[in-house]
């Protein structure tokens, strides 16, 4: 291969697919919990998940994990599955939902060109809830590349998309 080959700009990951231990604790989660609406079922064994009417998000299946137990934290494997609000005010309604059900968080970052909002599933996959901020308002270093960072969310103002 001796020409460069770039993925087409509008290339978009489309869905993710999950092994868990049990399918209706799972549904609850991303169902119940984040609100997906469930699209089809497979069987007892795997369901089908989206939001607006996509064929399917997330896939959940118990194929191969039925009661599994979660992978050791220091195994390889998927860290986490983000989750695209597309305003502040769609994570400030997620954040407020999770803090009613009393759902821990394992943390909140803001990382320039997004906040988020960072959790595990009842299967202890990674759950990235986040917005992006407009592109024109992301940082950049002073050679035009992207300046992304790690620091605390500001919970009390992404709260206070809400007022």
């Amino acid at each position: 291969m001796d020409e460069q080959y770039t993925v087409p700009a509008q290339t978009k990951i489309g869905h993710v697919h999950l092994k868990v231990a049990d399918l209706d604790r799972a549904l609850k989660f991303y169902c119940d919990l984040l609100g997906f609406e469930l699209t089809t079922t497979y069987g007892k064994d795997a369901a089908f998940i989206s939001a607006g009417g996509y064929h399917h998000h997330i896939g959940l299946n118990t194929w191969y994990s039925k009661n599994g137990a979660p992978p050791p934290a220091s195994s390889t494997g998927l860290f986490h599955t983000a989750i695209l609000y597309p305003t502040r005010k769609d994570l400030a309604t997620i954040f407020r939902r999770l803090l009613d059900a009393e759902y821990p968080l394992s943390g909140a970052s803001d990382h320039g060109v997004s906040e988020a909002l960072y959790l595990a599933d009842p299967d202890r996959n990674g759950v990235e809830l986040y917005w992006d901020r407009p592109k024109e308002k992301w940082p950049s270093k002073p050679d035009g590349s992207l300046d992304m960072y790690t620091r605390p969310l500001d919970l009390e103002s992404l709260l206070k998309e809400l007022e």
